[in-house]
């Protein structure tokens, strides 16, 4: 049986992955949860979390958990669990540099004997080749011989509250056996869905990259079916529906492809396969389909607006969600931008609507500034661009009162009748 009455967790990062984690484990053992981010650790203190995976009777029930900006404070722990961000730039790189930051800081205060793990997406190799020199720079410590590491891959949904981090089966691994026996046992004291120990980090590494390249390419293919199906003037919906009743058909749905998972972590697995001399064909092929829906489903509602002698420069258009799923507040990488950016192009009026985000983080993030209520009979075009729920109770009735008489309906996400609106992916 190992002993953690001992471990003293630092949880580096509270956003939707280091949150969760750090309630979870401040239930059970002394945690500190640390943030740069002096206003997000402000609301947590005071019971709140913007990002709402968390509520507050949660965070209440957390009684071994503190917060704070201060890395001195992180000196205390003999656990350190990043959780930081791993965005592409705008070349679809990866961008390590929340990673090399987090790693820099762990290395000035971590002591002989400390773990590090990381949650963090990456491709195979990163913890041991990237990180891991870093910490040593900075602590002066050795390797597996003063100090040691895992990597446990995040799987958090945003916004599922059914699928959470305790009811997830947890993937660990360590950089010596004894050390994943460790790590294991640690994630197993909080994780009731059990665990999976991987023989080695790279291991974990891989599982984590490939999880959501798989998803990405599912939806690939759909959404490729869209296009053809659209151009034989059959109905996808319809379609996917009718294969849908073999048992062995996989669910997938036509889409934007968003978030910060889903259409980030493939480029980070083809970062590294190119590195090692190998093209990816077919990872990249998905992703080139998926990053043109955007401009696709302009390119259809403008067909529409045409065909009812719509002048496209100067149309107002609504675009109803911004987030990158439903009913959440995460803009994180989405690619309903995408067909702002489209329309503007157009020189079409756009407005967003989404009762999900922040007005602050939209301004922030993508130069967008919501609108707080759409305007009745305003616009040519209205796009239903996410599945919120207050969508779908608001009513297409109601949805197409925003529009003009001669208003085009897109719905992105299927969620009303095809026989009601002009056209769906």
């Amino acid at each position: 049986m190992i002993d953690l009455s001992q471990k003293k967790i630092a949880v580096i990062g509270l956003g939707y992955v280091g949150l969760p984690l750090a309630v979870e484990f401040g239930k059970k053992y002394w945690t500190l949860g640390f943030d740069i981010n002096q206003a997000r650790v402000d609301e947590l203190k005071s019971g709140r979390d913007s990002t709402l995976e968390v509520d507050a009777e949660e965070l209440s029930q957390a009684a071994r958990l503190t917060y704070s900006t201060n890395p001195q404070d992180l000196r205390q722990a003999n656990v350190y669990i990043v959780t930081v961000p791993t965005p592409i730039d705008r070349h679809k790189r990866p961008d390590l540099t929340p990673l090399v930051k987090a790693s820099q800081t762990v290395g000035k205060v971590i002591k002989p004997g400390d773990i590090v793990i990381y949650e963090s997406t990456v491709y195979p190799g990163a913890t041991e080749e990237d990180c891991i020199p870093l910490i040593e720079k900075e602590s002066g410590l050795q390797y597996n011989v003063d100090f040691f590491a895992g990597y446990s891959p995040e799987r958090i949904n945003p916004g599922d509250k059914e699928h959470r981090l305790t009811t997830i089966k947890k993937v660990t691994s360590g950089s010596t056996p004894e050390i994943g026996e460790v790590v294991d046992a640690l994630y197993r004291s909080i994780v009731t869905a059990g665990t999976h120990l991987a023989p080695n980090i790279r291991v974990a590494e891989a599982a984590k990259v490939i999880e959501n390249t798989q998803r990405d390419l599912n939806i690939a293919l759909v959404n490729e079916l869209a296009l053809i199906f659209n151009r034989l003037g059959i109905d996808t919906q319809a379609v996917l529906e009718a294969a849908g009743t073999k048992w062995n058909f996989l669910p997938f749905r036509p889409g934007l492809v968003g978030g910060h998972c889903i259409g980030v972590d493939p480029y980070y697995l083809t970062h590294k396969a190119q590195e090692v001399g190998y093209m990816p064909e077919v990872i990249l092929a998905g992703r080139r389909i998926n990053d043109q829906m955007g401009q696709y489903v302009v390119s259809q509602v403008v067909k529409h607006m045409l065909r009812r002698r719509i002048h496209v420069e100067g149309a107002n258009v609504l675009i109803l969600g911004l987030t990158f799923k439903e009913n959440c507040p995460d803009i994180r990488n989405t690619r309903v931008v995408d067909i702002v950016q489209e329309l503007n192009s157009y020189g079409a009026n756009v407005d967003v609507y989404d009762p999900w985000v922040n007005a602050e983080e939209c301004e922030h993030e993508y130069g967008l500034a919501p609108v707080a209520q759409p305007a009745s009979g305003k616009y040519d075009a209205v796009i239903i661009a996410v599945a919120h729920q207050q969508f779908k109770e608001l009513g297409l009735e109601a949805i197409k009162k925003y529009g003009r008489r001669e208003c085009v309906v897109y719905d992105i996400k299927s969620l009303f009748p095809r026989d009601q609106i002009d056209a769906r992916l």
